[in-house]
C-alpha cells in the first residue's frame, strides 16, 4: 500500500478514536501505530523504531516529571498564598482592579502547567469577589481561560511538550523565542481587563466602589498541612533562580528541574514520610503526562521509521502552491486555531504537526519555526468541547459552555493574533523562509 495513504489513514484512525472517545490517547498512541506499522510491512523493525522514539523523548519526559512535582510542591508550601492575599487587599472593591488581578493571579498560578489546578485555585480565590460585587462572570472565565492558554506554552506545559516531542526538539530552545509573544499576549489581556473594568464601573456606578471593602479569600494551597510559611522567601528565591538558570541555559532543563525539586524537598520536607506524601499527592498528574510522552515516542518512532512522514509530507507539498510554500510558518499559526479547536492537542501535535514540519522543510522553513507557530492557537483550543478542563471551568463558575464560547471566541482569536504578530516580529517563526 502507498506509504502516504497508509500514513494518512493511520492519523485519521488515531484522531477518530480519540475524538469519539473509543480509546484514550495513551492507548491509541501505542496500539494504532503498531498495527499500521505491520500493515506497512515493517513488523520486524518495529521494536528498534519504538525504542529510538522513546530514547528521543526521554529528556522531555524527565523534565515534565520533575517540573510538575516541583511547581506542585511550591504550591503546596503556600508560596502563592501571600500573592492571593495581596491581590485581594489591593482591589478595594474596584471591578477594574479585580479583573486585572484575575489575569495576574492566573498567570502566576499557571506556572504549574496544569489547567485544572489553575482553575480550581483561582476560582476559589476570585469567584467570591465576583459574586460579592455582582460582576459579570463571563469576564472571569474569559480572562482565566485565555491567560491559561498563554501560560500553557511553558516548556513543561502540555502543548509545548507535545510539539517538542513530536518533532524531537529541545523544549527550552523551542520556548525561549516565544517569551516576547507571551508577554504581548498578557499585556493585551490586561488591556482587555481594563476595558471590561470600565464597563463594570459604568454598570455598577462609581458610587458603588468602596475603597475600604474587606474580604478574605481562600488560601491557594490545597493541602493546609503542607504549607511552610517560614520558608516562603527561600522558596521564592528558588523559583527565581530556577527561571534565571533556565533562560541562561547553563544546564539542560531536565537537570535543572531535578535539582530544584530535590532541593525543595530537602528544605521544605526533610522527613522521608513527608516527602513520600507530597510525591504521592501529585503522582496521578505526573503519571498521566509522562506516560503520554513516552507513548508518543512509539507513535513518532514508527511514523518516521517506516517512512510515512516523508511520504505524507510530499503529498502535502504537492497540494500547496509553490508561491505559498515559504509561508508555512504563518500558515501553520493560522491553521492551529481551527485545527486544535476541532481536534485534540494529541491528534494535532502528534498527527498533523510532523507533516506540516516536513512540508515546511521542503521550502527551507526550520522545524523549530513550525513548532512555535503551531502553538499560537492554544487560547482558541481551550474553547473546544474536547478539552476537559473547560467543562471544569464553566461548572465551577456556574455559566453555560455555549455562552462562554460565544463570548470568549473573539478575545481568544485576538490574543492568538497578537502573539503571532509579535512572534513574527521577534522572529520566533519567520513570516517567510
Amino acid at each position: 500500500m502507498n506509504l502516504a495513504l497508509l500514513g494518512f489513514l493511520m492519523v485519521a484512525t488515531f484522531m477518530t478514536l480519540i475524538m469519539t472517545k473509543k480509546m484514550t490517547p495513551l492507548v491509541a498512541l501505542i496500539v494504532i501505530p503498531s498495527i499500521f506499522g505491520v500493515f506497512a510491512g515493517e513488523a520486524a523493525g518495529l521494536g528498534p523504531m519504538m525504542i529510538d522514539g522513546i530514547k528521543n523523548l526521554a529528556p522531555t519526559g524527565v523534565m515534565l516529571l520533575f517540573a510538575i512535582l516541583f511547581f506542585s510542591t511550591m504550591t503546596d508550601t503556600g508560596l502563592f498564598d501571600p500573592l492571593v492575599g495581596r491581590l485581594i487587599r489591593m482591589v478595594h472593591g474596584d471591578p477594574m482592579r479585580i479583573l486585572i488581578g484575575t489575569v495576574v493571579l492566573c498567570a502566576l498560578v499557571s506556572l504549574d502547567g496544569d489547567g485544572s489546578t489553575t482553575y480550581i485555585i483561582t476560582i476559589a480565590a476570585l469567584l467570591p469577589l465576583y459574586k460579592r460585587f455582582n460582576m459579570n462572570r463571563l469576564y472571569l472565565v474569559c480572562l482565566l481561560m485565555t491567560t491559561s492558554g498563554i501560560m500553557n506554552l511553558t516548556p513543561w506545559g502540555g502543548p509545548t511538550a507535545r510539539a517538542a516531542s513530536a518533532l524531537k526538539l529541545d523544549p527550552a530552545t523551542l520556548f525561549l523565542p516565544l517569551i516576547p509573544g507571551m508577554i504581548a499576549g498578557l499585556a493585551f489581556l490586561i488591556g482587555l481587563a481594563v476595558y471590561f473594568g470600565r464597563k463594570e464601573r459604568v454598570r455598577m456606578g462609581e458610587a458603588g466602589i468602596t475603597a475600604d471593602t474587606e474580604f478574605t479569600g481562600m488560601a491557594v494551597s490545597q493541602y493546609p498541612e503542607a504549607r511552610r510559611p517560614k520558608l516562603i522567601w527561600f522558596n521564592a528565591a528558588l523559583v527565581i533562580t530556577l527561571l534565571t538558570l533556565l533562560v541562561w541555559g547553563i544546564l539542560p532543563l531536565s537537570v535543572l528541574m531535578m535539582l530544584a525539586f530535590a532541593i525543595a524537598m530537602i528544605v521544605n520536607y526533610p522527613g522521608v514520610a513527608d516527602q513520600k506524601e507530597r510525591i504521592s499527592a501529585h503522582a496521578g498528574n505526573v503519571l498521566a503526562v509522562v506516560s503520554l510522552i513516552f507513548a508518543a515516542g512509539i507513535f513518532t518512532g514508527i511514523l518516521g521509521g517506516t517512512g510515512m512522514v516523508e511520504a505524507m509530507s510530499k503529498a502535502v507539498v504537492g497540494v500547496i502552491p509553490p508561491a505559498l510554500g515559504p509561508y508555512m510558518a504563518p500558515i501553520t499559526a493560522l491553521l492551529s486555531m481551527p485545527a486544535t479547536f476541532f481536534i485534540s492537542n494529541d491528534a494535532f501535535y502528534f498527527g498533523m504537526l510532523p507533516i506540516l514540519a516536513e512540508a515546511g522543510a521542503h521550502y527551507g522553513v526550520a522545524p523549530e519555526a513550525i513548532a512555535r507557530a503551531s502553538l499560537m492557537g492554544q487560547p482558541v483550543h481551550l474553547l473546544s468541547p474536547l478539552v476537559p478542563s473547560t467543562y471544569l471551568l464553566v461548572s465551577l463558575v456556574g455559566i453555560d459552555l455555549a455562552d462562554h464560547q460565544r463570548f470568549t471566541l473573539v478575545p481568544a482569536i485576538a490574543v492568538c493574533t497578537v502573539m503571532t504578530l509579535v512572534g513574527m516580529i521577534a522572529l520566533a517563526f519567520p513570516f517567510v523562509a
